[in-house]
């Protein structure tokens, strides 16, 4: 994540901080066996891509309360939204109360399988914690993390990591170079419980992880050729037999040079990985036309968070 932070001389002002939260791609994910408290344990390399929304978080010591504004039209901006319930976290957390406000100026579409709501939920955990001088380490803020979302513990580790259990267990990894992304959403989200239902339904039975898989497990760098003969979706069969466009969108791709077209998460986007900024440019020409898709070309994220004064 990347954070410009501006602090204030008056003490009269609030203290305020920016971050710009990623959206993230699954470059592997398989999804196991269902877990006692309900959940499905799940095994998936995620990367951070160079999409972000823009989450600005300010103090006012003077009161409390938090308030939430939203550039995204029917995007709640109440209690119901994961933004304002990881502020109400952290607060509770750090048994702290002061006032709070927050605007996050939505980019990655919503429902997308891209993460943005959990992203922006890290994303004011991370700015809480340095705005309250907390201190706390990355374990500390996972613990708020956990309680909010699977998808959200990720994000204060990115930009690459392997995740397990039902997200809570985030291993950070390299993977050497960065490559360019084709994103293309098809402007119709995809119900996560939706397609958990549909894929526990469909299949026969849960594999284990692969060998390859288990191989990539234990490692500390990856390379793009390993993941690129190793990435798979198990929402893919359910998603796209509801969905036919997806798989003729992640073909599209893939005619066009991919090294890895996949569904991200539960969907709807599909994206295409390319070894230059050129070939993803090309790869979404077609799409860019039709006015039902939005289309974006960025690069993975390579470099830890970064702080601007």
């Amino acid at each position: 994540m990347l954070l410009k932070e501006v602090v204030t001389k008056s003490s009269s002002a609030p203290c305020e901080l920016t971050v710009l939260a990623p959206a993230k791609v699954n470059l592997i994910l398989r999804i196991l066996d269902r877990r006692s408290d309900g959940y499905h344990n799940l095994w998936s390399v995620m990367q951070t891509v160079a999409l972000v929304d823009e989450v600005r978080v300010r103090l006012y010591p003077s009161h409390d309360g938090i308030q939430l504004r939203c550039d995204a039209p029917g995007l709640a901006a109440d209690q119901t939204n994961l933004v304002h319930r990881a502020a109400s976290a952290v607060l509770k957390h750090a048994e702290q109360s002061v006032g709070v406000q927050i605007d996050l100026r939505k980019r990655i579409p919503m429902g997308a399988g891209l993460g943005g709501g959990s992203s922006d939920a890290a994303a004011t955990i991370i700015a809480l914690n340095r705005l309250l001088h907390l201190n706390w380490a990355s374990a500390q803020m996972a613990e708020v993390a956990e309680s909010l979302g699977s998808d959200v513990p990720f994000f204060l580790y990115g930009p690459t990591a392997i995740v397990s259990g039902r997200g809570e267990t985030v291993r950070p990894t390299t993977i050497e170079g960065t490559r360019w992304v084709a994103l293309i959403n098809p402007g119709f989200g995809v119900e996560t419980k939706w397609a958990y239902n549909e894929l526990v339904s469909t299949r026969d039975g849960v594999r284990p992880l692969a060998r390859h898989h288990q191989e990539i497990d234990h490692q500390q760098r990856l390379r793009w050729s390993e993941l690129s003969a190793a990435a798979e979706n198990d929402f893919e069969s359910p998603v796209f037999a509801a969905h036919g466009v997806l798989r003729e969108i992640k073909q599209a791709l893939l005619d066009q040079g991919a090294d890895i077209a996949l569904l991200s998460g539960s969907g709807a986007t599909v994206f295409g990985l390319y070894p230059d900024e050129a070939g993803a440019r090309r790869a979404v020409t077609h799409f860019s036309r039709d006015n039902r898709y939005q289309v974006f070309v960025v690069s993975t994220c390579a470099g830890p968070v970064i702080c601007h004064s």
